[in-house]
């Protein structure tokens, strides 16, 4: 046994106080991956996500079906029709629709990630930009993204996928415009708060230029509540990007895609109401598992929670 397992509780805290007994540093990073931990909602909600991205990245061992060719002579069959090998029916034109579920995640994964990523280093270098010089430039880059916070968002990109048209590339473009306002909003706001900071006019003060303080002192501090803020959007936009694929905006056919599929069947909603529904499910599915994921990390990286 360790000494300090011989040792009572008020003989330990003796010995920390007198400082005989060093106790390592915990960084950051490791108490919010314990307070995440703790949170057994938010690690259901993550297996979750976990499991619908590796289901994404091995759809094609995990399905033995083409995902845009069928057999027209098995279209619109129902939900566990095991006996000809599709447990979750098919399509309007024969095709296996787990497969196509699973491709289909590929891309509307995608559409979340991308544009968020997008925003979220666009935005945050705005905000930060606009935060830290202040004065004309600063007024007029955020009265810019509060032109464009003030439309709906599912308008804003209705507006701009249907000026840029059809395709995949397209509606992340779309998407990313909608979310670069509110993540600058975020950026700009925390770092009003933390440049009159003593460290950051220390720095200043040492002849830093703006980009040293911006990439040593505001990013590294900013990006906390960014990250958090972000990881909410993904599961928004998966919603807005199949709402355009709904519309005609989003991935062109026969490509799958889940808002694409839910528009391609929504004629035989009253023939195979359970197929229809799927693609749907799976996209209310993986946006509540991002939010829950997104609350139990906003709340594991609250340091007021301390």
């Amino acid at each position: 046994m360790t000494e300090g397992a011989t040792l009572t509780a008020a003989e330990l805290r003796e010995r920390w106080y007198q400082n005989e007994i060093s106790v390592p540093p915990i960084s950051y990073w490791s108490v919010v991956r314990r307070r995440f931990v703790h949170n057994k909602l938010g690690v259901v909600a993550l297996a979750v996500l976990i499991l619908i991205v590796a289901a994404a990245v091995f759809a094609p061992w995990l399905s033995p079906y083409d995902p845009l060719i069928g057999k027209p002579a098995d279209r619109l069959e129902n939900i566990f029709s095991f006996s000809s090998g599709h447990p979750l029916g098919t399509d309007e034109q024969g095709r296996d629709m787990l497969t196509r579920v699973l491709y289909g995640g590929r891309l509307s994964l995608l559409a979340g990630f991308v544009p968020t990523l997008v925003a979220g280093v666009i935005g945050t270098i705005i905000g930060t930009w606009a935060g830290l010089v202040r004065g004309a430039v600063g007024a007029i880059l955020m009265r810019a993204m509060d032109m464009l916070y003030a439309f709906p968002a599912i308008l804003l990109a209705i507006a701009v996928g249907a000026s840029l048209g059809p395709g995949l590339t397209n509606t992340i473009i779309a998407v990313s415009i909608v979310f670069i306002p509110p993540v600058s909003r975020i950026a700009e706001s925390e770092t009003r708060k933390i440049v009159t900071a003593e460290y950051v006019e220390a720095a200043r003060l040492s002849g830093a230029s703006r980009i040293r303080i911006l990439r040593t002192q505001l990013l590294p501090n900013v990006l906390n509540e960014i990250i958090v803020y972000s990881s909410g959007l993904v599961g928004v936009a998966m919603i807005i990007a199949a709402s355009l694929s709904f519309l005609g905006l989003g991935s062109r056919p026969p490509t799958p895609e889940w808002g694409y599929m839910l528009e391609s069947l929504q004629g035989d909603i009253y023939v195979v109401p359970a197929v229809v529904a799927i693609p749907g499910l799976f996209i209310f599915l993986t946006s509540v598992t991002f939010n829950t994921a997104s609350d139990a990390l906003r709340e594991a990286m609250d340091t007021r929670l301390s």
